[in-house]
């Protein structure tokens, strides 16, 4: 074959992989709007009433995605762990407590390596609930429910290798921990607990994690003079000083701009800041995320932006800078 040729049937190769793996999950939406829909309903609800964790398992290419799903359940709010079918057997059986569900998956539902889990379940009256094609195998019959999944040709050209069987089985999954995820309110924030680290971790801090406290703020009175707001944001790193009244709220801030455009009319330095501040500026509470915020700051053009307490009065101050560093874009 010359490389032309290669090329050639590495393309069709590739589209028909995908095309199948597709016509795969077209199959398995169509059932979701009938009974594979109804047991998956029934599925989340027994999970939702039960006290411990979902237990995941499966041996070969099932486990690999019992692992992900395992993975998805768990930084989605629903505790999850994997317990390895062949380790069951000699120990890991003791992981699995009543109070537990065990999801297992196998396409066939006769993987063998199932058996002491499937029969642990009988005894101590364990939910199981196999995500299987054959409701009738070892694994569909004993559970408690079975998600049939459609019967689909495998996108393996000699259909030996798990491709659209594991596609869904991980489709699947997917659908069941966002299910788990809407019923239980989880929320963004509750996702950043369980995802500190990284780009995503950095996109779902607050502005409290990153802001600089009450004691680098650049703060002068209203009652003070345009030099000494001047020599205040001067002495700080944000391009900006807050303006305060007696009670500590803030009622305006002073830029560079302002003082620019305060230079331009004229503006002497003995002058009070409130003739050159900005009155009503832009402000965020530490609540705020971080990513939200920093497309509030690119959204109009500002640099540096005062957090604020429920009584109005800073608390904190972020220059884009500090979004910038901490990974956030």
């Amino acid at each position: 074959m010359t490389m032309d040729q290669t090329d050639m049937a590495s393309r069709e190769t590739m589209l028909r992989t995908v095309a199948l793996e597709a016509d795969g999950l077209r199959a398995l939406h169509a059932e979701l709007g009938g009974s594979l829909g109804e047991a998956l309903l029934r599925t989340v609800r027994l999970i939702m009433a039960r006290p411990g964790r979902v237990i995941v398992t499966g041996m070969g290419k099932s486990g690999h995605v019992g692992r992900k799903i395992t993975a998805t359940l768990a930084s989605t709010g629903t505790p999850a762990y994997f317990v390895h079918p062949g380790e069951a057997s000699h120990g890991d059986l003791g992981m699995i407590a009543r109070e537990d569900l065990v999801l297992a998956l196998s396409w066939s539902g006769e993987a063998p390596e199932l058996a002491d889990i499937i029969a642990y379940t009988r005894r101590f009256d364990v939910p199981l609930v196999a995500l299987t094609s054959r409701a009738e195998s070892a694994l569909g019959s004993a559970a408690d429910i079975c998600l049939l999944l459609p019967r689909a040709p495998e996108a393996c050209p000699n259909g030996l290798a798990p491709t659209t069987s594991t596609t869904m089985q991980l489709a699947l999954g997917d659908a069941l921990a966002m299910c788990l995820l809407e019923a239980r309110g989880f929320t963004s924030a509750d996702f950043r607990d369980y995802h500190p680290g990284g780009k995503l971790g950095a996109r779902l801090k607050r502005a409290r994690d990153l802001m600089h406290g009450k004691e680098e703020l650049p703060l002068v009175p209203e009652t003070a003079s345009l030099q000494q707001a001047v020599v205040e944001m001067t002495s700080r790193r944000f391009g900006v000083t807050g303006v305060v009244d007696e009670a500590g709220r803030l009622v305006g801030v002073l830029t560079d701009g302002d003082l620019r455009r305060a230079f331009q009319r004229g503006t002497a330095l003995e002058q009070p800041v409130g003739g050159a501040m900005t009155r009503q500026p832009r402000t965020t509470t530490p609540e705020t995320l971080a990513a939200d915020l920093l497309g509030q700051m690119n959204e109009t053009r500002i640099t540096s932006i005062f957090a604020l307490d429920e009584a109005g009065i800073p608390v904190g101050v972020l220059h884009i800078h500090d979004l910038l560093r901490a990974g956030i874009a």
